[in-house]
């Protein structure tokens, strides 16, 4: 098939879908001639002779006829702020660079035969015969949504290098012309794969880069029409567009292609998937490390290679050397240049280089550790002395069979030494591993920080009932940003479930022909259910195949609720569980993720079992469980409609004002975009109090009646702009929703208590503030009620700017679904990571048996410890970078030191009879010979949570090889041998500059970190791995005798 032919008008650059619908209801048109709007008209005369300059004055001709795609309005009436914040926004005022209209793109016709764009299988000294089988030990982020690449066989070419056994085609290494796409415009730039630095290259107004590691998902063809039907183009230009999303400088962007042609789309499309397969592999931990050695050689041999004459003087030596931040003297680096310059030839060609850069990546600290270790052996390190090692200062629990089997992995045979130990005789017995050998095992996936060696797979026990699991959770997961103004969009739903979340959120209220999803009574955008449900069953069993919980907020009228039951049902289809046609039995016990498998369950407010008793008795209320858009929403408006004179009843806290400060900010901004939409839309925007079927209450508070009373969990007293009770209409709620309702029936809190029953498909939502009071005071009951029941925590509505808790404070009170904003990378998000990075990265890990069981003598048992690590080195710690991902160059000397944090959760403190005689305590008066019992609060049931903090001393002027070996020393105490629930954070950081973003991190569970010599993989503040940055550190945990 042809590909489809370029408009012949040159004014009409992209053509429009065919039959979509303006704002007013008109068909969209093509685009008309119109020099009004396109900035580039007025670009000065080209006089440059460079390949860009001479296509600019080839096409200025159809510049000045040409304008800027018109925006448009989604389908309700939103406006299309959702693609202007996401996209990059780079195509913003472009005055200069490789710029031609799409009608004068040169239909370019690749006399390349077919198999040169597919990725061969090569064999080469330095690679093993199957160098893309790599290892699947993890400890980094999971491989996002990446298609395999397909393997062929090819000739080899000169001019097409391989990474691995890819082979990037000339074109793309030379460049091909493709078409930017943007919301305000699209425009012409040449782009280029540079598969040695591992980056797309283009030239716009400056030298622009998307480094490949960075890279979070590739989208093609069907998979990318989202964006283009957002911005209305026609559907002839699906199977040449290629969207790539990226993390860059803390936030996700999106970039848009059209190629020329299919045959140099699917070049890109394959090679790009190719190459970004193959770094997401090796960031997934350690391992791989003679691919990753080459990668590192090939990368920096080209940033050297100045003058492009495949040779390194000594003077692009020295430059490179204080681009690594190496602290050597001039003298030290000539005499690794003369040792490498086998030829003396005062050059170093590739061979030589690698030469130099094993000289320079010289570990002296392994060299002392392997020499202290085989000195007891006669200066031989055989198996004997390896077992010894694994045994005494690993802490191996390996048989030794299974350790002589990864002994034989890393050694040579030694002739003068022929006969050593066998334990089994079918296995050939390799005695000597030398020091490089020992320093590739350390260094490998066999010696990994990382516990969990099922990494490709669950290894918990997954037959469970959902109550005895965390799972991974979002929080208001269609916002990509600020809690009051952030867009919503599907992109917030592929993030997460990418990432094997498992419960995800929706605020659903009536939308003008279907329903709308968007934080409600605030100025974020809206996206369509229907949208955001496709995204759902596309990509919510990608990276986990166990069970999906929508959290629902249903806000929508009776026609519009059995809308919302027919979009799920004709979207989800059969993985969506429903009620049986002839009712269920009553369930005594929840289902487990297994039984659950590649199933969607609904759970919102089941209002027909909402109509309760009012706490006096007289006539009868409506209560809905807490609502984190509700809670969002009222903390909002209170403080938006408090008066700004006036004499205040209370002192408002530095905090508040701050809040405050917040909203008016987020309310100004706002108002300048509802003014910039009446201007283009007669369409009014929506009314800011659009008042749902259904209103939520405040979150309870907990009212503490006297010490005999078992704590109770009331609704606070109704506010004064709200309905009162007798005022409440009857909620009504569609049957066809209740029916999607099963194993996940949202209830009020009505405190926890014997006098309190819940069904076990019964769930209640707490907010933050109220988890927090129920943690002081009644985590015991918390405890106990999680054993069988689900309950969700979700963060405050004053978090406008999308923070996070720590949400292991709330694990260790049982709770399974404990939701944080996933668009912020910060503490909470990196715990929160660390934890279900475990099981296979399923988005369920068991309970630790001390809480999942309730019992309460595990729960009692309380030991003193300490967290004992020596920091010895660091490797190649990354360099900073730019906003654009360039390495800054006044920057690039590092002084770091090393931080070590342990964060532990809230602890219950006593055993419930503990604590209810404690609350029974009195204090008695006497007066006049009678006696007066005083009661007193009730005890707090638990500890609170707390972090301890160490650190190192600076290495002045060495971010290449900084070594320190200080031990630091943690005290903590741990309840019920819940080492899961206690995490341990490394940030590697630079003297003086506490304040930027640190250099490194690296966050796990202490019941996943293993005892002794490791390295852990580093990563920077979004999670993404480094591909050359290690931490090596030996750990180890020592229990606290007690006195």
């Amino acid at each position: 098939m042809s590909d489809p032919p370029l408009p012949s008008n040159p004014s009409r650059i992209l053509r429009r879908a065919g039959n979509l619908l303006s704002s007013n209801g008109q068909v969209v048109k093509e685009l008309q001639v119109d020099n009004g709007g396109d900035p580039s008209s007025s670009l000065p005369p080209i006089t440059k002779t460079s390949l860009g300059a001479s296509i600019m004055r080839k096409l200025q001709g159809f510049k000045d006829r040409s304008r800027q795609i018109v925006r448009s309005r989604s389908l309700n009436g939103a406006a299309s702020s959702a693609l202007d914040q996401i996209d990059d926004a780079d195509a913003i005022g472009q005055r200069k660079g490789l710029s031609r209209s799409l009608t004068d793109v040169i239909v370019v016709r690749p006399t390349i035969p077919p198999h040169s764009v597919s990725a061969p299988v090569t064999k080469t000294k330095r690679h093993s015969a199957q160098p893309r089988m790599l290892s699947s030990v993890s400890e980094g982020v999971p491989v996002d949504h990446v298609s395999s690449p397909v393997q062929e066989t090819a000739e080899e070419s000169s001019s097409s290098p391989a990474v691995g056994d890819i082979r990037v085609p000339q074109l793309l290494q030379q460049g091909t012309p493709m078409t930017k796409v943007s919301m305000k415009k699209h425009k012409k730039f040449v782009y280029r794969l540079d598969a040695d630095l591992g980056q797309i290259v283009w030239e716009s107004h400056r030298h622009k880069i998307i480094p490949i590691e960075n890279i979070k998902e590739i989208r093609s063809g069907e998979d990318a029409r989202y964006y283009r039907e957002q911005f209305q183009l026609s559907q002839d230009y699906q199977d040449r567009w290629l969207t790539i999303i990226y993390l860059l400088d803390g936030n996700y962007k999106t970039h848009h292609l059209i190629a020329a042609t299919k045959d140099v789309f699917r070049m890109w499309d394959k090679t790009l998937r190719e190459l970004h397969a193959v770094r997401q592999e090796l960031m997934r931990g350690l391992g791989n490390g003679e691919m990753r050695q080459a990668l590192w050689e090939k990368h920096y041999w080209k940033g050297a290679d100045e003058e492009r004459d495949q040779k390194l003087t000594f003077d692009e030596i020295e430059k490179l050397c204080r681009r690594l931040n190496i602290n050597s003297n001039r003298e030290d680096l000539f005499r690794l240049f003369q040792q490498a310059d086998s030829q003396k030839r005062n050059f170093l060609e590739f061979d030589d280089f690698r030469r130099f850069v094993k000289l320079l990546k010289g570990r002296p600290e392994i060299h002392r550790l392997y020499k202290k270790l085989q000195s007891g052996n006669d200066g031989i390190f055989d198996f004997g002395v390896f077992e010894k090692f694994m045994r005494d200062k690993q802490k191996s629990t390996l048989s030794q069979i299974e350790l002589l089997a990864i002994f034989v992995k890393y050694t040579t045979r030694n002739e003068s030494q022929p006969n050593c130990a066998q334990p089994d005789a079918t296995i050939e017995c390799v005695p000597v591993m030398t020091v490089d050998a020992f320093t590739l095992f350390l260094l490998s996936p066999d010696n990994c920080a990382f516990s969990d060696q099922h990494s490709s797979s669950t290894w918990q026990d997954m037959s469970r009932p959902l109550s005895e699991y965390f799972i991974s959770s979002s929080h208001n997961t269609y916002l990509v940003g600020h809690q009051l103004v952030g867009v919503s969009t599907i992109e917030g739903y592929i993030r997460a479930l990418l990432h094997s979340c498992r419960s995800v959120e929706l605020d659903i209220y009536d939308g003008d022909q279907e329903p709308m999803i968007f934080h409600g009574k605030t100025f974020t955008s809206k996206v369509s259910l229907r949208e955001v449900c496709q995204a759902i069953i596309k990509y919510g069993f990608v990276a986990s195949p166990y069970p999906i919980i929508i959290s629902a907020e249903v806000h929508c009228s009776l026609p519009q609720q059995d809308m919302i039951a027919e979009i799920m049902t004709a979207v989800f289809g059969d993985s969506l569980v429903r009620m049986p046609a002839d009712g269920m039995a009553k369930i005594d016990v929840l289902p487990s993720p297994e039984e659950l498998k590649r199933k969607i369950l609904l759970k919102a407010k089941n209002l027909l079992l909402l109509r309760v008793k009012s706490m006096d008795g007289e006539g009868s209320g409506y209560y809905t469980e807490p609502s984190s858009s509700a809670s969002d929403s009222d903390a909002f408006f209170e403080m938006m409609q408090e008066p700004s004179t006036g004499k205040k009843k209370a002192k408002r806290s530095q905090s508040d004002t701050t809040v405050k400060e917040q909203i008016m900010k987020a309310r100004t901004t706002m108002l300048q975009r509802v003014r910039s939409v009446g201007k283009s839309s007669s369409s009014a925007p929506p009314p800011l109090l659009s008042p749902p079927v259904v209103l939520s209450q405040s979150p309870p508070s907990i009212s503490i009646m006297s010490p005999t009373t078992t704590t109770g969990y009331k609704p606070s007293a109704p506010t004064p702009h709200r309905s009162s009770d007798a005022e409440r209409p009857k909620p009504r709620m569609s049957a066809a929703l209740i029916s999607l309702l099963v194993y996940t029936v949202g209830v009020k809190c009505r405190g926890i208590n014997k006098k309190e029953e819940y069904a076990p498909e019964h769930i209640f939502s707490l907010s933050e503030n109220v988890a927090n009071k129920m943690l002081r005071f009644g985590m015991w009951d918390l405890i106990k009620h999680t054993k069988t029941h689900v309950v969700r925590i979700y963060p405050k509505g004053l978090r406008l700017n999308s923070t996070n808790y720590e949400p292991h404070r709330f694990w260790a009170a049982g709770s399974q679904l404990v939701a944080i904003n996933w668009q912020t990378f910060d503490l909470g998000y990196m715990i929160n990571h660390a934890m279900f990075q475990r099981n296979g990265r399923s988005g369920y890990v068991l309970k630790p048996p001390a809480i999942r069981l309730a019992q309460k003598d595990l729960l009692a048992k309380r030991t003193a410890q300490t967290f004992d690590v020596t920091i010895i080195s660091a490797q190649q710690l990354p360099k900073p970078r730019d906003a654009s991902g360039l390495e800054v160059a006044d920057k690039a000397i590092v002084d770091p030191y090393v931080e070590v944090t342990l964060y532990i959760p809230d602890w219950p403190a006593y055993p419930e009879s503990k604590l209810k005689e404690k609350a029974k305590e009195v204090v008695t008066h006497v007066n006049g010979g009678s006696s007066t019992p005083l009661t007193t609060a009730p005890a707090p049931s638990s500890t609170p949570g707390r972090a301890v903090s160490c650190r190192t001393s600076v290495v002045k002027k060495n971010g290449f090889n900084p070594v320190w070996e200080e031990k630091l020393r943690i005290p903590f105490d741990c309840v019920g041998d819940m080492m899961d629930l206690i995490f341990v954070r490394f940030v590697v950081k630079q003297e003086d500059r506490d304040t930027e973003e640190p250099l490194a991190v690296y966050c796990a569970s202490l019941g996943s970190l293993q005892h002794g010599y490791r390295h852990l993989p580093l990563h920077d503040s979004q999670l993404s791995q480094y591909l050359f940055s290690t931490l090596f550190v030996r750990i180890n945990i020592t229990p606290v005798a007690v006195s």
